[in-house]
Order: C-alpha cells, then sequence, then structure tokens
C-alpha cells in the first residue's frame, strides 16, 4: 500500500514536470518534453530520497503551479544541488547555475553552502534579474516625468494595518504630497493601489518581512487587490486586473527591498536606486515571471541621501524612498504611456526612514 501510493506520487510529479514554455504540464493532455538522461537519473535520486509527506508537498506546489507553494521539502545534499535539479525538472529547463537562483524570504530551508541539506521545492526560489547594460529601449524614462509622490502618508485614517480584513473600502483618491512616517509601529512601508491616475483603497500597511500583493488567492494573507471596488473603472483597468493573477511578493531583506514576480504576466519597476545615483533619469525595469529583483538597494539610497535632486525633479517634491511598480503594462519613452499615471493598474510603495 505504501509503496504504490509512493509510486503514484512520483508518477504525477513527473507527469507535472516544466514545458518548454517554462509552465506546468499537469493535465495530462500533452506529454511535457522529454528530460536528458542526466537530468532524469539524478532528479529521480533526489526523488527517492524524500519522505512521503515531502512528496506531498512537492506535489501540491508543483500542480498548483506555486498558488500553493506549500512547505520547505528538505533533503540531504549528495552530488549535484538537489534545488538546482528540481528548479530544472519543474520550472526551468534552462537553468545552469545555483548563484541563478534566490530562496524567498519564506524559505526556511535553504541553508548556506556549508549545509547538509536544503530544500528543494522549485517554488521556494526564483530567478534572479541579471544586470541590464545598456538597459533597453524601454528602460528610460522622459525627463518630463512626473517624479511627485502621489500618497500622504501623514494622514493616520489612510492606512490600514495588515492585520485588517482583506475587503477594503474605497478611499480618498486625490493625489497629495508625501510626508513619510512608515516607520510607526513597526511598519517598515505602506502600499498604495493606483488605477491610472486614481488611488483604489487606503493605505495597505506592512509591518511583516514579506507581503503578498495579489487579485485573487484564497490561500494565505496579503493585499488583495480583486477586492478593491471603484466606480466607472476603466476598460483597461479591468482588463490589466484580470492579468494580476498572483501577483508580487515584497520582502524586506538585509540588503534591500526585494520584488519576485509570481505572476504570468511582467511586472515593470522604477526606484531611485535601480541605477547608478549620478545618472538620472530614473531606469524602469522589466521583471519576467518566476523573475526576482531587488527593487531598492540600502547602500545606494544611503548615497542618494546626500546628493542634491536632480535638475529634472526641480519643478516637484522627489522622495528617495519610493517604488513604483505596475502590472503588465510599461512606461516610458517608447511607450504610448510616457507616465506611470498613464498605467492601468500600478502600486507606490513607500518605504520608512
Amino acid at each position: 500500500m505504501f509503496r504504490s501510493r509512493r509510486s503514484g506520487l512520483v508518477r504525477r510529479l513527473w507527469r507535472s514536470r516544466a514545458g518548454g514554455d517554462g509552465g506546468v504540464s499537469c493535465c495530462g493532455l500533452s506529454e511535457p518534453p522529454a528530460v536528458s538522461p542526466e537530468l532524469r537519473s539524478a532528479a529521480s535520486a533526489v526523488l527517492k530520497r524524500l519522505k512521503e509527506q515531502a512528496l506531498c508537498a512537492l506535489l501540491e506546489a508543483v500542480e498548483s503551479r506555486g498558488a500553493a507553494p506549500g512547505g520547505c521539502v528538505p533533503v540531504t545534499r549528495l552530488g549535484a544541488p538537489p534545488h538546482l535539479l528540481l528548479c530544472r525538472l519543474f520550472r526551468w529547463p534552462d537553468l545552469q547555475h545555483p548563484g541563478q537562483l534566490k530562496a524567498l524570504s519564506g524559505c526556511q530551508g535553504a541553508g548556506g553552502s556549508d549545509s547538509n541539506s536544503v530544500c528543494c521545492n522549485p517554488y521556494h526560489y526564483s530567478r534572479v534579474c541579471g544586470p541590464e547594460s545598456p538597459p533597453p529601449p524601454y528602460s528610460r524614462l522622459s525627463p518630463k516625468i512626473e517624479q511627485k509622490p502621489l500618497v500622504d502618508l501623514s494622514d493616520p485614517y489612510t492606512e490600514m494595518d495588515v492585520s485588517g480584513p482583506l475587503c477594503i473600502p474605497a478611499g480618498d483618491v486625490s493625489d497629495t504630497s508625501l510626508s513619510p512616517n512608515t516607520s510607526k509601529q513597526g511598519r517598515w512601508c505602506s502600499v498604495a493601489y493606483w488605477e491610472h491616475r486614481t488611488r483604489v483603497g487606503r493605505l495597505y500597511a506592512v509591518s511583516q518581512p514579506s507581503v503578498s500583493i495579489f487579485y485573487d488567492l484564497p490561500q494565505g494573507n496579503g493585499f488583495c487587490l480583486g477586492q478593491l471596488s471603484l466606480e466607472n473603472r476603466s476598460e483597461a483597468a479591468a482588463r490589466t486586473r484580470g492579468k494580476i493573477g498572483l501577483g508580487i511578493v515584497l520582502s524586506r531583506e538585509a540588503d534591500g527591498v526585494w520584488a519576485y514576480n509570481r505572476s504570468e504576466h511582467p511586472v515593470f519597476v522604477n526606484s531611485p536606486t535601480l541605477d547608478a545615483p549620478a545618472c538620472r533619469p530614473l531606469v524602469v525595469r522589466k521583471v519576467m515571471p518566476g523573475y526576482s529583483l531587488k527593487v531598492f538597494d540600502f547602500k545606494k539610497s544611503c548615497i542618494l541621501r546626500h546628493l542634491p535632486a536632480p535638475p529634472e525633479h526641480a519643478d516637484g517634491p522627489y522622495d528617495p524612498h519610493s517604488i513604483r511598480i505596475s502590472f503588465a503594462k510599461g512606461w516610458g519613452p517608447c511607450y504610448s504611456r510616457q507616465m506611470i499615471t498613464s498605467c492601468p493598474c500600478w502600486l507606490e510603495v513607500l518605504l520608512g526612514r
């Protein structure tokens, strides 16, 4: 009985291996591409070392395509890195080196290189965005782009604690200047959701090390954008909201703030630390599904703090502690959308000092 159930779990895992597009095929209607003999042999050895409970957790993560990432799946290191093998098998067949992977903030079993075991749950990892040199054409913002922060954090009635309900009433939609004070009560950032130039709902204050921001996800807690109502929502915003899906995860780590794209569409990110301090205008980076990017660097922020605001920001307030993230739609001189306020659905992440 035990051997039969275990064999069934392993067969389901093999049917759910990554397809040619980096996705997962688990319906059985089309067989994913063949796996090389070397990868098949090494991955089979890893699966054989997993207990039945670990196989169940791994299967839940793989068949849900990360919607239910599940717990850690620790396994002893023998031979090739186990997490690299299973990430290649279930998510990214072109993955070459463990240095291309980043353990997500919620993973407790990633361990260091000197650890005897490592978590091999492929949905506890993301790929790291490489540097863009030179940045692609969409990356450069027009010098005339409005850099004025749009949310007033000095108003205590505009914030919502993360422990509150997910159903959030629509809040003030007027544009105001920024007076940051997100450090109170341990909050390291507040998140505002925008549709074009209209802010929808209240600020979402974050005190936990990481926060999920998604459209509709039954499991877990976080900022559910799907439950934010707005009268006279534009067709463009309605279409883009349908692409948010699992959304993103923002995490505050030792070196900065990271964004992990869990959705099936790219997100576009802009912050003062994404480019060299002396280089302006700022850069917009494209983060593909399954990738992570350090969207705010603490060391660079310290340098920026002592520099004068660049000339193109002289016509309005310049906030060196904010991050802007647009779902599915980019902006800049190579787009019809020149400014972030032209994007249908976007976030402004306001960091504490």
